[in-house]
């Protein structure tokens, strides 16, 4: 990911208007935002250091510029940390072999069949979803989806089906961009990190125009919404938990609401019986016969999918 300094000082410069630093606008501006040499003055850096920072020909910059650059930039948390990676990047190896394929350990393979509840399943670099449970399976249909296809940005951007199933599609494709953006800056030299935004860019216009905005933000927790075929509506609030000795490894968890409409929905897909006055929520939900939840079996990513067109 060549240039990924440049082209997000130059994003985040195009954001800040020289009144909300208090300099005067000078009239209309070839160009939105601050200009190099005003980042530059106000961080308390010469202009020729700064451009050449913004260049990615730097010398190594310390943490109080890059801290001064932040605070005039306006940055949050997670932007300056991005901010860090991206300038002082790993160098290249020449002879580096590729990345060894992630596997999930059996310790956390057994924790996901446990959460018999609750919709879970692993992702890892680029998004690639790893593992998951049965649940998590009724709910995505991972076990239908082709191996290589297994992941969050190619499902969200290529599937034609991706706007029906998630009906705050524009905010679920940001939220994807700007978390595979945070990946893109701690791996500058994934080559298949490359391939995947060369794919998604030239499948997808809505891509291209996020990937450029150069949004960068955790994947921590939320909420959202699943127009499921079978189930209906359901409302699945989120946690994102990071995989202890696994850096690149993510446990995200659905945690729907207890005695919600979603819950009783989750309960037909599981074959459980509904319990409580959510029960009467569920009347119009298709039966399951036709959505079944896949066995743990196929919580592998690389075991065969079962037989059936893909959702």
């Amino acid at each position: 990911m060549d240039g990924e300094i440049g082209d997000f000082l130059r994003s985040r410069r195009a954001r800040i208007q020289p009144e909300d630093v208090g300099l005067p606008g000078h009239g209309r501006r070839r160009v939105p935002g601050l200009r190099r040499e005003e980042v530059a003055q106000l961080a308390g850096v010469s202009v020729d250091y700064y451009i050449r920072l913004e260049q990615g020909r730097g010398p190594s910059v310390s943490d109080a510029v890059l801290d001064a650059i932040g605070r005039v930039l306006c940055l949050d948390d997670t932007e300056q940390a991005y901010l860090r990676t991206v300038a002082r990047p790993a160098p290249r190896r020449r002879s580096a072999p590729g990345p060894a394929p992630q596997s999930v350990r059996p310790g956390l393979r057994l924790l996901l069949d446990l959460m018999d509840r609750a919709p879970a399943f692993v992702l890892g670099r680029r998004m690639d979803v790893l593992a998951w449970n049965a649940l998590g399976d009724a709910v995505v249909g991972f076990s239908q989806m082709p191996p290589e296809e297994r992941n969050m940005p190619r499902q969200v951007f290529l599937d034609p089906q991706a706007r029906e199933l998630y009906p705050d599609w524009p905010a679920v494709a940001a939220e994807t961009v700007a978390h595979l953006r945070l990946d893109a800056g701690s791996h500058p030299h994934d080559r298949q990190l490359t391939t995947l935004v060369g794919e998604l860019s030239q499948g997808s216009a809505d891509f291209r125009r996020l990937w450029a905005d150069h949004q960068v933000k955790e994947k921590t927790y939320g909420a959202k919404r699943i127009a499921h075929p079978v189930a209906g509506e359901l409302v699945l609030p989120y946690e994102t938990l990071n995989v202890p000795g696994e850096a690149d490894q993510m446990l995200v968890v659905y945690t729907p609401e207890p005695g919600s409409p979603t819950e009783a929905r989750l309960s037909l897909l599981a074959g459980r019986p509904v319990q409580g006055a959510a029960s009467s929520s569920t009347a119009n939900a298709s039966p399951t016969a036709n959505f079944p939840v896949r066995s743990t079996e196929y919580s592998d990513p690389n075991a065969r999918p079962p037989a059936g067109t893909r959702r």
